[in-house]
């Protein structure tokens, strides 16, 4: 039996300032109900961890994850991005779902700023 492949995908974020935490839950929630609805999404979660807000996605695939990315409420957040929140994305294929202390390690030594198309691997 061969093991399954999946793409997983890292967020983390932090607002610029607080005055922003309305309009960052807003498009939060969406994305999060939005993602929980994709084709394609295994699995969503998020944690809050040293004032950065995480969140991990598993996809079926890159292609599944990328039409989600860029539709919705999502694509909506993407746009409003920049002017309340700073960040590193990653994104990867693989066999194995990282646990949170692997997200945040892999998101500290692997992310690249947020709305940057280059891919990252973790290894």
């Amino acid at each position: 039996m061969t093991a399954q492949t999946v793409y997983v995908s890292i967020t983390g974020l932090q607002l610029k300032a607080r005055r922003h935490q309305p309009r960052f839950w807003w498009h939060a929630i969406r994305s999060m109900i939005q993602a929980r609805k994709a084709p394609g999404n295994l699995s969503t979660d998020a944690r809050f961890i040293n004032g950065v807000h995480h969140t991990r996605t598993v996809w079926t695939d890159e292609a599944a994850m990328r039409r989600y990315l860029i539709s919705g409420a999502h694509l909506q957040a993407m746009k409003a991005f920049g002017a309340i929140a700073t960040g590193k994305t990653l994104g990867f294929t693989t066999e194995t779902v990282p646990d949170w202390d692997e997200v945040r390690r892999l998101w500290e030594t692997a992310g690249r700023p947020a709305g940057t198309t280059a891919k990252s691997s973790p290894v």
